[in-house]
């Protein structure tokens, strides 16, 4: 426990309700401190549990695979279907036995094995000219290799994990050979070369750069209300939501937990995850963090609701997950990062 507290580097906050008597639970997360904070000061106080954070933006699930059995995490807090896949697939969880998640996680946001758990989700969207591209356009994710788009489109890269589970998403649906000519189509369209973050995208739309970004839906709305510098950004832009046209539903994909494979404080990490799934954590989620609550009942925030209505894609994420390394060479394959 001792080097667990050394190694904590962020949420000093939440420690701030510590006191001996409390119990604890070890949580190692990718998640950006200034969005997880709100949700565990909110399990400290509902639970009286103290949660020690080891925060990093890589190499967790290497890290407790190296630790072993002396390993002090109790929970993984994540974002993307991909880490929750490495981490099964490194042999560094343990079934996560709940009824309650069973009756409030859809099943196509949870593992078959129950390795992990979708706690929220986002979606996988388009940040779009206000200026440029007119009120009332539709764009499916299929449409973003049109030729009508040379040159108008800007993203990240290929190989981050955001868009590596879109066409990761998009193998599963059409298969290898249909996302080779799709990549090929929207490598074609880019504006410039992948760089940056989501946020960027909508930088360089205001900039003149290119007309359609491909970004997270949470983005936007820390933007337009949590962000006074990237404000503007988000005014040149509004939020479109594409649909694969097979399904007629948008890619979504989740911020997840799993509960580790040597786990020392398990009983108390069970209640974690099972808190997080509970209506006050689905708020705090909702309206902290802006992203869509998997729990049903839960109102979705103001700013996201105003995206308009959404159908998340039914196809289950364990099935994009298997298409993973598949895209990530297709990304090689095309050029699609140089």
């Amino acid at each position: 426990m001792t080097h667990v507290r050394a190694a904590t580097l962020a949420l000093s906050a939440v420690a701030a309700f510590t006191s001996p008597a409390l119990a604890d639970v070890n949580l190692y997360t990718y998640r950006e401190a200034k969005l997880i904070a709100p949700v565990l000061e909110a399990f400290t106080k509902d639970t009286g549990i103290k949660v020690n954070v080891v925060s990093a933006s890589s190499g967790l699930e290497q890290r407790i695979a190296t630790e072993g059995a002396n390993s002090p995490a109790d929970v993984v807090l994540t974002v993307d279907i991909g880490r929750l896949d490495e981490a099964k697939r490194l042999g560094i969880t343990q079934p996560i036995k709940s009824e309650v998640l069973d009756k409030i996680i859809p099943a196509n946001f949870r593992d078959a094995d129950h390795a992990w758990y979708g706690i929220s989700a986002r979606a996988r969207v388009l940040y779009v000219s206000k200026d440029r591209v007119p009120a009332g356009t539709t764009i499916t994710y299929e449409e973003l290799a049109d030729p009508k788009w040379k040159g108008k489109i800007c993203t990240r890269p290929g190989q981050h994990q955001y868009n590596n589970g879109l066409i990761a998403a998009y193998i599963a649906h059409y298969g290898v050979a249909e996302a080779e000519k799709w990549l090929t189509g929207l490598k074609a369209n880019l504006a410039q070369k992948p760089a940056g973050g989501d946020r960027e995208v909508a930088r360089d739309i205001l900039a003149g750069k290119c007309d359609i970004g491909i970004a997270n839906t949470y983005y936007w709305a820390l933007m337009n209300n949590a962000d006074p510098e990237k404000k503007p950004w988000a005014d040149a832009t509004r939020v479109l939501l594409p649909i694969f046209k097979d399904t007629g539903g948008t890619h979504f994909n989740v911020s997840g937990v799993i509960l580790a494979r040597h786990a020392p404080n398990k009983a108390d990490a069970m209640k974690f995850i099972e808190w997080l799934a509970g209506e006050h954590a689905q708020h705090v989620y909702a309206d902290a963090t802006y992203e869509y609550p998997l729990r049903a009942g839960i109102k979705v925030n103001p700013t996201i609701a105003g995206y308009g209505d959404v159908k998340p894609d039914s196809t289950p994420l364990s099935k994009i997950a298997a298409e993973r390394k598949a895209a990530a060479d297709l990304v090689d394959k095309v050029g699609f990062d140089k």
